[in-house]
């Protein structure tokens, strides 16, 4: 058993409480142990690594690339403390990542395993209509048990998706799609030295339960990165000045503004191809549509970068919905009452959340069975106070070509780490408008344009 795969076996038999604790004492080297993509012979591409994920192979038969995939129920893991009941493809949610270049002809066999009728569509991909996967309009259903084959020649790049168009709202709610790369058969005019696919997804696991509810429309639980929730992500790892390129796919329910930190990427592709570089735009947040993928690309600068959806709820594991609004709320003697009919009860969100992590870390605040906390993960510096949609860039100088293990935590450069000067509130002579809430309210100066306070006292 590879090290990686121990620890997250470890993992699954530990209460989220003590999950933060034991990815601090690893120091994040469970990412990134996962087989490296062996080099394409003679095609000329780079190949492809998807975090979390795999390369599904293929063979060779008298001049078509045959591929295999196979529509089943698996065990998945969200993060260690996380285990549900999915559908994916090949043992994995997503499925194994598809590899090909412009102009191959491939064939790919699909076999269902599920308990229900399927099919495959190859998302955005030019291919003859009867090979397009539309259960009852381009084909029959695949029943249980049966296995089709789709074959067809490949005349377009660009970062592609799959998933069923057969029952499709249970079954890609339940985890079935899949990224699907076609690389162009004359090579790249800008090249990147790593090329990483993304998958962009939202579960509706509730709390104490082991299968998603694909009935969910809008309140998802969970929101995930290749069907992992933060901080189970694998790490983005590069080598100082390389150009990384990130292909992202949206499968999930809702469009997610896609954030990287330290830099300025360009918007270089989509599943139409990689866009002439007149299209480039430069950007530090992409919106990725619902069915949409976009590739963004930059030259990765040292450190560690945070990269995340900017919807702030799709950065949280397992929320409540529809309960009410305790900021600022009095909880006085609350706590106490409330323990009497429910033992174990505590009081929060009155000043915030941040206390939370803190709470379930310290196996305060127990959480349902099978259900992550809402913010999990540590840091150099602490708490990282972030879950779900949300992962890390880590770039360092001394990275080997083709390394993608994880390099643990960034040295920082002395002198370049913010820092606390004061711990007094009234610490300077801050320039406010308005009035301040609280206990101690006053009203604040209300300075005119020429910089002088005219506020009557």
């Amino acid at each position: 058993m590879k090290r990686r795969n121990l620890l997250l076996a470890a993992g699954a038999l530990l209460p989220a409480s003590t999950l933060t604790r034991v990815l601090a004492d690893s120091g994040h080297e469970h990412h990134n142990h996962g087989e490296p993509t062996p080099p394409e012979n003679g095609q000329g591409y780079r190949p492809v690594q998807t975090p979390n994920g795999w390369t599904l192979p293929y063979e060779m038969r008298d001049g078509v690339k045959e591929f295999h995939l196979v529509a089943e129920e698996i065990e998945h893991e969200f993060a260690p403390g996380s285990m549900a009941r999915c559908w994916g493809y090949n043992g994995t949610t997503p499925g194994p990542t598809i590899e090909a270049v412009e102009g191959d002809r491939v064939r790919i066999y699909v076999t269902n395993r599920l308990p229900e009728e399927t099919s495959v569509h190859w998302h955005g991909i030019h291919l003859p209509s009867g090979m397009d996967g539309v259960k009852g309009v381009t084909q029959p259903p695949i029943l249980p048990g049966e296995t089709f084959v789709y074959e067809f020649t490949l005349r377009q790049h660009g970062t592609h998706m799959y998933h069923p168009h057969a029952d499709e709202m249970v079954q890609m709610a339940m985890g079935m799609m899949g990224m699907l790369i076609i690389h162009p058969k004359n090579g790249e005019e800008v090249p990147v030295d790593r090329d990483y696919a993304i998958l962009l997804h939202n579960w509706a696991l509730h709390p104490g339960t082991e299968r998603p509810d694909p009935a969910v429309m809008v309140d998802f639980e969970l929101w995930s990165m290749n069907s992992k929730v933060f901080p189970a992500i694998d790490s983005l790892v590069a080598r100082t000045g390389e150009r990384v390129r990130i292909r992202l796919g949206n499968l999930s329910m809702w469009n997610h503004p896609m954030h990287v930190h330290g830099v300025s990427f360009q918007v270089t592709g989509s599943d139409g191809g990689r866009w002439p570089q007149s299209l480039w735009r430069p950007e530090t947040t992409e919106i990725v549509g619902v069915g949409q993928t976009r590739d963004i690309e930059f030259e990765a600068p040292p450190g560690d970068w945070a990269f995340h959806c900017h919807m702030t709820h799709h950065t949280m594991n397992p929320m409540g919905h529809d309960i009410a609004n305790p900021l600022g709320v009095d909880q006085s003697g609350l706590e106490e009452e409330i323990q009497r009919l429910l033992p174990g009860y505590m009081g929060m969100g009155q000043h915030g959340m941040a206390d939370h992590q803190g709470h379930t870390d310290g196996g305060h605040m127990p959480g349902p069975r099978n259900t992550l906390p809402m913010m999990m993960g540590e840091g150099p510096f602490g708490e990282i106070g972030m879950g779900g949609m949300f992962t890390l860039i880590k770039v360092r100088d001394d990275l080997e070509p083709g390394d993608f293990s994880d390099p643990g935590w960034y040295q920082h450069p002395e002198g370049t780490v913010a820092q606390a000067v004061s711990s007094d509130p009234d610490f300077g002579s801050p320039h406010r408008r308005g009035r301040r809430a609280g206990p101690d309210a006053k009203r604040l100066p209300t300075p005119s344009r020429d910089g002088h306070d005219h506020s009557n006292h």
